[in-house]
């Protein structure tokens, strides 16, 4: 076989979604419509999904490793969801690592009744209130970031249910987009600088609360607004409350989801992902030209960026690799005698397209590069004349500590190696990148705003919106509420 450090090194040379949240509150088949509005978040998370519902007396959990369509499509499974409210969460192991443990929603019993909460985002201090809560006496049943948040609310001295919440959220650090579940109401919420999206819904009456825009679309759903940076709402029989618990900071909203993480479909932050990719690539053309007869994109999420490149730059758009949408993360590993077909097994050129042509080769962005590397050589081999990368996106420099399983930086490549180096190793005739400044430009800004970014880019940049409290050792620990009120 394999050995399994070459297969995690390819597995891991692209970013791995992040989490999708959803939530219902008001309906019948509120659980049905929850697995409808995950089905349309699934991109943002493969590995497990799990969905909590109330039916007036009794909380129901079904939590599940792979898809949706594989765990929740069969009856049996949404006939227990008994409730007219329910949340639920598919996800991607950013925190924690997999297992049936760590899926979320997270349920538990406190002394005033049951809370599930799901989350996408990552706490950046969560392991240092997990180390204070454990000499106080907590037990943790998971190694997620998230059930933090349960631990905090339990032991908040605050009287009422909504200001031990916010007396709990305050005290975290980083990206964290929420969705919980009480026995009398659903509650919304994200940080204070909005890194991660949140967006509210009606359906026929019925409050939605999801990740993007696609899982209202799939439901009939009408889109009422974005939760706002630091924006806390609350639903429950009499209606919507909205409120701002946090100081307010100005907002940094992760840039990637438009380049890769978001659904085409969606409008995040009041764009349309699709519509900024093709402008992207276009700032791409303008920035980077060459000199070639066709542009292809790396399947899929290259796709409406080619498309950009080729109209700015007046070249025709061809199919030159196609995907095979049938291969999954449980696909059988094969030996070394057939180890190095590679990528092949997501990936084909089409020989018909590309033999003899200077080829554009568009993608969203290089991780490791061995990917790359590879397609670049198949390209060569269906008979490519030249082969020329253009990436959507600046040179991924640093790892994001918000909800997106990245590599450490010393795997990045762009970390470690020039331009020219990178177009070497992954065997270009040209590689291109674009700018930081361009891919503002895309999203609708003149440009990056010096030391006062409008959004995160840190993996682009360095420069984190927040402290990384558990990354920087003990002398940033600072002292948490609980502790200060006696613990």
């Amino acid at each position: 076989m394999a050995d399994d450090s070459t297969l995690q090194a390819e597995a891991d040379d692209h970013f791995h979604d992040e989490c999708g949240v959803f939530g219902i509150y008001g309906r019948q088949d509120a659980a049905a419509i929850v697995t409808l509005g995950l089905h349309a978040l699934q991109h943002r998370g493969q590995e497990a999904a799990g969905i909590v519902s109330y039916d007036g007396s009794q909380f129901h959990v079904e939590r599940h490793v792979g898809l949706i369509g594989d765990t929740f499509t069969k009856q049996a499974v949404i006939d227990r969801l008994q409730g007219t409210r329910a949340i639920g969460h598919t996800r991607y192991a950013t925190t924690g690592g997999a297992g049936l443990r760590n899926v979320q929603p997270f349920f538990a019993e406190l002394s005033d009744g049951g809370l599930a909460i799901a989350h996408n985002g990552n706490i950046t201090n969560a392991l240092t209130i997990q180390r204070t809560l454990q000499k106080l006496g907590a037990i943790f049943s998971s190694t997620s970031d998230t059930e933090t948040i349960l631990h905090l609310v339990a032991m908040s001295k605050e009287r009422d249910f909504n200001a031990r919440f916010v007396d709990a959220v305050r005290q975290l650090e980083g990206a964290f987009s929420l969705v919980a579940l009480t026995t009398k109401k659903m509650i919304g919420i994200r940080d204070p600088l909005g890194i991660r999206p949140l967006v509210l819904g009606d359906l026929d009456g019925s409050w939605i609360l999801a990740s993007e825009t696609c899982a209202l679309d799939i439901i009939g759903a009408r889109y009422v607004r974005d939760l706002k940076p630091g924006e806390m709402v609350v639903v429950t029989s009499k209606g919507i409350e909205s409120q701002f618990p946090f100081e307010p900071l100005k907002p940094r909203f992760c840039i990637f989801e438009y380049v890769y993480f978001a659904r085409p479909d969606s409008s995040v932050e009041g764009r349309n992902v699709y519509d900024v990719r093709k402008k992207i690539g276009m700032e791409l053309a303008r920035e980077s030209p060459v000199d070639a007869d066709l542009v292809v994109p790396v399947p899929d999420s290259g796709t409406p960026a080619a498309i950009g490149f080729s109209q700015a730059a007046a070249l025709p758009f061809e199919l030159g690799i196609i995907r095979n949408h049938y291969v999954g993360r449980t696909f059988i590993q094969p030996g070394d005698s057939i180890r190095h077909m590679g990528v092949k097994l997501k990936h084909n050129a089409n020989r018909r397209m590309i033999e003899g042509k200077r080829v554009v080769l568009v993608d969203d962005s290089i991780v490791r590069g061995t990917t790359s590397q590879k397609i670049v050589q198949m390209v060569r081999d269906a008979g490519a004349r030249e082969v020329h990368m253009r990436i959507a996106s600046p040179p991924t420099m640093s790892s994001c500590f918000y909800g997106v399983d990245t590599p450490e930086k010393s795997k990045l490549l762009a970390s470690r190696m020039s331009v020219k180096d990178m177009a070497e190793f992954i065997r270009v005739d040209s590689l291109g990148f674009l700018s930081i400044d361009g891919l503002y430009r895309a999203v609708g800004e003149a440009g990056r705003d010096g030391d006062q970014p409008q959004f995160c880019d840190a993996c682009f940049t360095g420069q984190y919106p927040t402290r990384l409290l558990d990354h920087e050792g003990a002398d940033n620990v600072r002292t948490l509420s609980l502790l200060a009120a006696g613990g």
